[in-house]
């Protein structure tokens, strides 16, 4: 578990400050206005990875375990969690009562169908592969048997990317982003229209986890005290700055700092500074003309200034090059650098030599929804050129970007984007989207180091496994890193009580004064 400084005091101010016992009995009602940049693609839980997705899933849905405030794995719809001493085997007994969204009980039955599922429509459904059995033997009883030990098991069930979300029994069968969304949790699905907005209402017979105090993270007990929430999707910064300081909305996400002037003499009008938040990175497309090539994929590593990169996004960043932090168990310290801030487009030129690059066409796609993605891609493609690569920009919708991303659709073989929760949790949360994003289909150095890290519980075995991992990935150029990015949100704090600095935004246990 990582528990990086800046971000456990963002949650101690507030987090715990605004959700804690001094609060006073916040007043229910009312529909909270929200500005966000960008609609998503899905509400299927099971295949949903970008934060613009996640953000609205996890009002909406719930997992067997979820994660605290400080990235714990703490029980959710799971009232606790036996594991046999052999590591194989795991018991999760269910709180009694939760209902759905529809009205229905929800039982290990649905526990059952939703991992069926996942295990079936997932692009993370490799987390499951040494699951052998599982079992519904009561109602309020779910077991799985694996096919070996598994250290950090309970630790990957908890990831909130590709949640593991329950959803009733009757949507077994449903294709990928096919399903009714009807989950358990706090809100429910009110109105969607696409290119708009989306809203969420409170679901009045939600059965929230009463063996906790409050609030914690993803998980402990939570409360809707709002009617609603509208998301508005309001793509240019600019509109949602004005639109928070007009009063026209409540909340407003992903402020970039060079208009946090703005708010200047604005006592009401508060900025919430997330950090540590996501890890800006290229992802580069193995499967796709020549970025299959990992001299081509060496080249545009080697032309990268992250200086620059990093002035033209306009966030507030820190240089890291590695792909977890300093603080966590697995940092490998000084060894990645050799793969970061190259600056070295002499390099590039003689590794395009050494490929026998004849200026094919090389696609870099971002997309209008986040100008800190543009600015990145158009600085990238500058680099490429100086080093003699015919390079393309794709600009599309944020929607179409990340979906090419997530699925390999589209022709692009370079793209950019932010991961969240991943490096926070390690090297079990980076798994799965270390394959699907760069379509890599097997990689034998990072199979095999994975499979040693699973079977491990010796902190250092984890931490040799992760290295060789990190290694490959920054060596063969799968991902490039750029630097670590905080998050800043606007609050009207006049109108909105309780409203924290989680790296999702969430607004159960927020209330309009």
């Amino acid at each position: 578990m990582i528990k990086p400084l800046i971000l456990s005091i963002v949650f101690g101010a507030l987090w715990f400050g605004q959700h804690g016992a001094l609060q006073a009995q916040p007043r229910k009602g009312g529909t909270l206005q929200y500005a966000y940049a960008s609609g998503p693609g899905t509400l299927d839980p099971h295949v949903a990875s970008s934060l613009v997705e996640l953000e609205v899933i996890h009002h909406m849905f719930e997992s067997l375990v979820a994660m605290d405030a400080n990235y714990n794995t703490k029980p959710m719809i799971a009232s606790k969690v036996d594991v046999s001493s052999d590591g194989r085997t795991f018991t999760f007994t269910l709180r009694r009562g939760i209902k759905f969204h529809n009205g229905k009980e929800l039982t290990s039955a649905d526990v059952l169908a939703s991992f069926e599922r996942y295990k079936k429509v997932s692009p993370n459904a490799s987390a499951l592969a040494d699951v052998d059995t599982m079992q519904a033997p009561k109602p309020d009883t779910f077991v799985m048997h694996l096919s070996k030990a598994n250290a950090v098991f309970l630790d990957v069930l908890k990831g909130p990317v590709y949640p593991f979300s329950i959803l009733p029994a009757e949507q077994k069968d449903k294709l990928a982003r096919g399903i009714d969304v009807i989950g358990s949790g706090p809100f429910m699905l009110g109105d969607w229209v696409k290119d708009s907005h989306l809203v969420i209402k409170r679901f009045d017979n939600y059965v929230a986890n009463e063996s906790a105090s409050g609030p914690d993270g993803l998980a402990g007990k939570r409360t809707a005290y709002l009617d609603a929430v509208r998301y508005r999707f309001v793509p240019e910064a600019n509109s949602r700055v004005a639109a928070i300081q007009s009063g026209d909305v409540d909340v407003a996400g992903d402020i970039p700092p060079d208009l946090s002037k703005r708010f200047d003499g604005r006592a009401e009008l508060s900025l919430l500074k997330v950090f540590p938040f996501c890890m800006q990175v290229y992802v580069l497309n193995t499967q796709q003309g020549v970025t299959k090539n990992p001299l081509i994929r060496q080249a545009i590593s080697a032309v990268v200034n992250v200086d620059e990169i990093a002035s033209a996004m306009g966030r507030i960043s820190a240089r890291n090059h590695s792909l977890v932090y300093s603080t966590g168990p697995n940092y490998q310290g000084d060894l990645m650098k050799a793969f970061y801030d190259q600056k070295n487009p002499t390099k590039a030129k003689e590794l395009l030599k050494q490929a026998g690059y004849k200026g094919e066409s090389i696609v870099l796609q971002s997309n209008s929804n986040n100008s800190h993605h543009r600015d990145s891609i158009l600085v990238l493609s500058e680099l490429m050129k100086a080093a003699g690569m015919n390079v393309s920009v794709d600009i599309v919708d944020w929607t179409t970007n990340a979906s090419n991303m997530q699925r390999g659709t589209g022709t692009w073989n370079v793209s950019t984007t932010g991961f969240c929760s991943n490096p926070l949790l390690g090297p079990q949360a980076w798994k799965s989207v270390l394959y699907t994003f760069t379509q890599l289909k097997s990689e034998p150095v990072m199979d095999a180091a994975y499979e040693k890290f699973f079977a491990t519980s010796d902190p250092k075995g984890r931490k040799d496994a992760w290295g060789l991992i990190e290694k490959q990935m920054l060596e063969q150029a799968y991902m490039i890193k750029i630097v670590d990015v905080a998050a800043l949100r606007a609050v009207n704090t006049k109108k909105v009580e309780g409203f924290g600095g989680y790296y999702l935004p969430v607004f159960w246990n927020v209330s309009l004064k």
